[in-house]
């Protein structure tokens, strides 16, 4: 899947390594990857990005972690 309807993972990092994510109990969201913790989302940010992850299969759910994180590349880049 690419473009802008939907991200893509051509190297398969994000099943290879994937996200995990948990709420905390004051509507946070923490990010982790490979056991370290690697982004704590609050406030509407969190919100935002709990909704959408409620409403994501498990694929979409990582390409919208990657996003939130800012560990995504465009299709353009190299590296």
């Amino acid at each position: 899947m690419s473009g802008r309807g939907g991200a893509s993972d051509e190297r398969g990092r994000l099943v290879a390594d994937p996200f995990d994510y948990r709420v905390t109990k004051k509507g946070g969201v923490i990010v982790s990857r490979g056991g370290r913790v690697v982004l704590t989302v609050g406030g509407g940010n969190a919100a935002r990005l709990i909704v959408a992850l409620q409403r994501a299969d498990d694929s979409q759910a990582q390409h919208l972690l990657a996003r939130a994180t800012g560990d995504y590349r465009r299709g353009n880049e190299r590296g």
